[in-house]
């Protein structure tokens, strides 16, 4: 009796350790799923995305022959490689981009390991899109460092599938590259500008005393067509000497302003200069990228983020500088040293070597506060660490649309805009902004 009673306590023990057993080898399968193949991009985590994002925006802000604003060609077309390069079916821009129609489709009967083609994709276009001419050898190298590293992560998947997965990403990035050639900014960058003479017009300011940055830019081709429609803004208040008109008021105000400027209205426009720093366009990458990390975003969601921003700033400058050229405004440096006799003034950051209407920084951020806004909503207060390396404060702010307000009118303390340009610019981006997220078919409200 005592051992068949043994016996019987024994075996529901093995059934037991049995089933504990095959449990968590289920666990463990289900747990490893998400890192399979042809799991959909939003079942990775972003960590591809973010290391490329911080690649870029550090070794971008160090290539030559591209102005500031200029820099959002590189982040546009590289953040559309990356996008593209997840598949992402229906919720694809392919039949918005404007003039692209060369995009591959995924094989929908073979396997894909998306990290891989992210990787490839965004590779691919860097190593395309900047050669010797415009980087330097130890950024370039970087870009073949961070691919390689990126793929030895990948040693543990099917050989096949990424081999099948990086072919994908680099012919989407190879015909992104094509379409970006084709855009109208290498010869409108080599076009000769005549700058027009007269009362008020913009003249070089000191003290590079440059000449006008990207006179035809405007003429761009923008990512999504119609973008820029009914977005300019009405004229610049008519320009007067007199001492009583409305131009003369609200160049004082920046003169006054820049008389009293507190400890936090300089480190507030020093902020917002970003040259030196991480470029207009780098900067906003940064906010992005840091956006995608409190957020946990998954590989698919960052992807279009990055996309998303690079759109909005990509075709904000186009309409911005639609605007400059247009009016051709003097800035307040040169009408403060000339009409108001203070011959040695000047303001606390640099003046950009381009015309004063409409604020470039106001059109931009307001554009690209919208489509945070739209993608994101409210995720409660963010703090921007990009110039933390520089040891400038961060700066906290309850919504993505206070940042973009906080950058129009860091110009203004800045002592390169009138609070007007500053405005106006912020309802242009506005437009700009909604005009894209219309037609890309996602919220305009939030």
């Amino acid at each position: 009796m005592k051992q068949t009673l043994s016996r019987q306590r024994v075996r529901p023990l093995k059934k037991i350790v049995s089933f504990l057993l095959f449990a968590a080898t289920f666990a463990a399968c289900h747990k490893q799923s998400g890192t399979q193949p042809n799991q959909p991009a939003s079942s990775y985590p972003s960590d591809v995305i973010d290391k490329w994002m911080t690649l870029e925006v550090r070794i971008y802000k160090n290539a030559t022959g591209i102005a500031n604003g200029a820099f959002a060609r590189p982040f546009v077309y590289s953040g559309i490689s990356a996008y593209e390069a997840t598949d992402p079916g229906a919720s694809s821009w392919k039949s918005k981009y404007n003039g692209l129609t060369s995009l591959t489709s995924a094989d929908k009967t073979s396997k894909y390991y998306w990290p891989a083609s992210v990787n490839a994709a965004i590779a691919e276009f860097n190593k395309t899109f900047f050669t010797s001419t415009n980087l330097n050898a130890a950024d370039l190298s970087a870009i073949d460092s961070l691919e390689n590293a990126i793929e030895s992560s990948f040693s543990t998947q099917d050989a096949a599938i990424l081999d099948r997965s990086t072919a994908f990403g680099k012919s989407i990035a190879d015909a992104v590259y094509t379409w970006s050639t084709s855009d109208g900014y290498a010869q409108n960058n080599a076009m000769p500008y005549t700058l027009p003479v007269g009362p008020g017009i913009w003249i070089p300011t000191p003290t590079a005393f440059a000449a006008a940055s990207g006179p035809f830019w405007g003429n761009n081709r923008p990512i999504i067509a119609g973008s820029g429609d009914n977005s300019q803004p009405a004229p610049p208040p008519a320009y007067s000497e007199d001492t009583a008109s409305t131009f003369y008021k609200m160049v004082n105000d920046v003169y006054k302003a820049s008389k009293v400027l507190t400890t936090d209205q300089k480190n507030w426009a020093l902020f917002w200069r970003d040259v030196p720093g991480v470029t207009t366009p780098g900067h906003w990458m940064s906010i992005t990228q840091q956006v995608i990390r409190q957020t946990k975003s998954p590989l698919d969601k960052a992807a279009m983020a990055y996309a998303l921003m690079g759109i909005h700033l990509n075709d904000a400058i186009i309409s911005v500088w639609n605007t400059k050229y247009k009016y051709v405004l003097i800035r307040p440096v040169s009408y403060i040293r000339k009409v108001m006799g203070d011959t040695a003034w000047l303001p606390a950051i640099p003046t950009p070597a381009h015309p004063e209407y409409a604020s470039a920084h106001a059109v931009v951020s307001a554009s690209a506060s919208e489509a945070l806004t739209s993608l994101y909503g409210d995720i409660g207060s963010f703090t921007d660490h990009t110039y933390d390396y520089l040891n400038f404060p961060a700066r906290t702010y309850s919504t993505f649309r206070d940042i973009g307000v906080d950058a129009g009118n860091s110009r203004f303390y800045g002592g390169i805009h009138y609070q007007p340009t500053v405005n106006s610019g912020i309802q242009q981006g506005k437009i700009v902004a909604g005009n894209i997220l219309k037609s890309l078919g996602l919220a305009t409200n939030k």
